[in-house]
């Protein structure tokens, strides 16, 4: 038995054309990583982690308006301004918000935007810990640790889309999360904290997938251990932990803040251009086990 097939011309398909970028035949080296005209906030940046990213943020040309609760940030803050204004051609302003009011943010989030007349970033690293057996938690402390960590991210995220949104530039958010957000981390009691770091995966994917039509891209980054003075503050209370956590990453150490500055810059720039809804794992290997 044959089977005979009738055959048609059938014209292909068009092949997409994909357009040169801006930085092909470029001058500059790796321009598409510029912030340069750029105004970003950086929640959470009076010191620590927020403040190394905000750092990195003004190298990459970018103005940085700093968010925090404290009513003065720490004394690296004053250098970095400094630096800014003599030494990278850029500023760096603060402005002193609590995350959980969510009238001042929006206020003081759309007079940034007034003030500049673009609003094109966030990195929101504002967050709290407090590690209890989850058998000793208070309402009131998983409460507190959610209206920080999820809600103020949120809120912050919201109130930044919205001056994107209004400007029609579109832009890029960066949510920090945590490896915490994935694994339990062995050892470390902290059910409260781990969870609102699982929702602010979550939160990004979901922000990602409605605010792709505007132009903003919506990612996260899941740091690992990182050395700070919290947690060399944390080491002397519990000395086995120095020992401890680099064993059980891939890398066998710690991080420090300063190898989540390209993290930032990355995700904020042109260079993710097509990352959205993803997040960026830092964290030695921990979570590949």
């Amino acid at each position: 038995m044959s089977v005979s097939f009738e055959t048609t011309d059938v014209a292909p398909a068009p092949v997409p054309v994909v357009q040169d970028g801006p930085c092909l035949g470029s001058k500059s080296r790796m321009p598409e990583f510029s912030l340069a005209g750029k105004v970003v906030c950086v929640s959470g940046a009076a010191r620590g982690l927020g403040l190394t990213q905000a750092e990195a943020i003004l190298e990459a040309g970018a103005k940085v308006y700093a968010l925090d609760r404290l009513e003065e940030p720490s004394p690296e803050f004053y250098v970095i301004q400094q630096r800014a204004l003599e030494e990278l051609g850029t500023e760096l302003h603060y402005r002193r918000i609590d995350v959980r009011d969510t009238e001042l943010l929006n206020t003081a989030i759309e007079a940034i935007a007034n003030t500049e007349g673009r609003l094109d970033g966030l990195v929101a690293a504002a967050g709290i810990q407090q590690e209890t057996p989850a058998l000793e938690y208070t309402a009131q402390d998983s409460n507190t640790m959610f209206e920080v960590n999820v809600t103020g991210v949120f809120m912050t995220a919201q109130a930044v889309a919205k001056q994107m949104i209004r400007f029609g530039n579109g832009g890029s958010i960066a949510l920090i999360a945590s490896m915490s957000g994935t694994v339990a981390n062995r050892g470390l009691i902290c059910p409260a904290y781990n969870a609102s770091k699982a929702a602010v995966l979550q939160l990004g994917r979901n922000l990602a997938m409605e605010w792709g039509q505007y132009k903003i891209r919506v990612n996260t980054i899941s740091p690992g251990y990182i050395v700070t003075a919290m947690v060399e503050q944390l080491f002397v209370q519990y000395p086995e932990r120095r020992d401890e956590w680099p064993k059980q990453n891939m890398l066998g150490r710690l991080s420090t803040p300063n190898e989540y500055r390209g993290a930032a810059v990355f995700l904020l720039s042109d260079a993710s251009s097509f990352m959205t809804g993803s997040d960026l794992r830092m964290d030695g290997g921990h979570a590949a086990w």
